[in-house]
């Protein structure tokens, strides 16, 4: 898919519909000289509703729509009848969507969940009728409420991708590389910075009928968390992945600085990333002779799960996929 086609960031304008009045009416029969009042309510106004849909993974289809308005309820009528509820509009969204206020930047909830439904704005309340103000002392109320206003507000819609795994890495580390061979995805691949300009997913088969699903966030530089590169843009897909699988060419000048790289902008950025789980892979391993491998074995970083990979000639691919899944369900097991 085009990067064009990855929008995770929309601004659109909501409104919520106006509540219908309430009725003003009175019973009128034949041989019924003086009917009591009988105004019906008016039906509440439409609300604008978010859903989830997994089958979306982009906010594209919202790109052009700035302006988003719900209907109005209808009025009630005589005969006690309430007036018809105004229709919601339903705003299908990708897992992961959060919503908040464009003016305070207060978030607001997040849709993780297929099919669920968050309401972003609630619909104006129907009016009251004349009925509901009869009384002993006054039998022939002249007063029905009219509905209320419905609500207008500027709203921000961020996609945050959600995924079990999350590829951390410079650029040309071999993220876009790795994904194609271990999924379906195919991403663009070519040797210059910056060939992934948007996070791409791809579902992993494992053992079992068993699988996850991985996503290649854009690549890292160093001062990616004060907004160098591609900055801030994608830094915030991480926050939305289980465990994180860093990577590191073989051919790196230092492999220990290059990974503490690493940990650094995303500790800047948000320092709860470094409680997630992580692997440390070493790719590109098909380009060292043994000599340069056993020297490279004594120079990994400590603390961290670390192992060769080559996604050419599949050395440690299927190694790694069962640390991934350890990894995801059960944390405590990998150091």
């Amino acid at each position: 898919m085009a990067s064009s086609n990855f929008i995770d960031y929309v601004k659109i304008n909501v409104r919520s519909g106006a509540g219908g009045a309430g009725s003003l009416h009175f019973r009128r029969e034949k041989h019924v000289e003086k009917g009591g009042p009988d105004g019906g309510d008016g039906g509440r106004g439409g609300h604008v509703i978010l859903k989830g849909n997994s089958q979306l993974w982009t906010l594209l289809h919202l790109k052009y729509t700035k302006h988003v308005k719900a209907f109005d309820g209808k009025g009630g009528e005589g005969g006690r009848r309430t007036g018809a509820i105004g229709k919601d509009i339903i705003l299908e969204v990708p897992l992961g969507t959060i919503a908040k206020n464009a003016e305070t930047g207060e978030e607001l909830f997040e849709i993780t969940e297929d099919g669920q439904e968050m309401i972003l704005l609630k619909g104006g309340r129907g009016g009251m009728g004349n009925d509901h103000f009869k009384s002993a002392t006054n039998q022939t109320p002249q007063h029905a409420q009219p509905g209320e206003p419905g609500l207008e507000e500027w709203i921000i819609l961020e996609l945050k991708v959600l995924a079990d795994v999350g590829l951390v890495g410079f650029p040309n580390a071999g993220k876009s590389t790795l994904l194609s061979v271990v999924s379906a995805a195919k991403p663009e691949i070519a040797d210059y910075p910056f060939t992934t300009l948007v996070p791409n997913l791809g579902v992993v088969s494992y053992r079992d009928y068993k699988s996850f699903v991985m996503a290649d966030i854009p690549g890292i530089i160093e001062g990616a968390s004060q907004g160098k590169g591609l900055g801030l843009r994608f830094l915030r897909h991480i926050e939305r992945n289980s465990i994180l699988l860093f990577m590191v060419p073989a051919d790196s000048e230092d492999i220990k600085a290059e990974y503490q790289t690493l940990l650094h902008e995303l500790q800047v950025y948000n320092p709860a990333l470094l409680e997630k789980n992580r692997i440390l892979a070493i790719s590109k391993i098909d380009s060292l002779s043994d000599a340069e491998r056993s020297i490279l074995e004594r120079q990994l970083p400590e603390n961290v799960s670390t192992l060769f990979i080559s996604a050419i000639t599949q050395e440690g691919i299927e190694r790694l996929k069962d640390l991934i899944w350890e990894s995801i369900n059960f944390p405590f097991s990998v150091g």
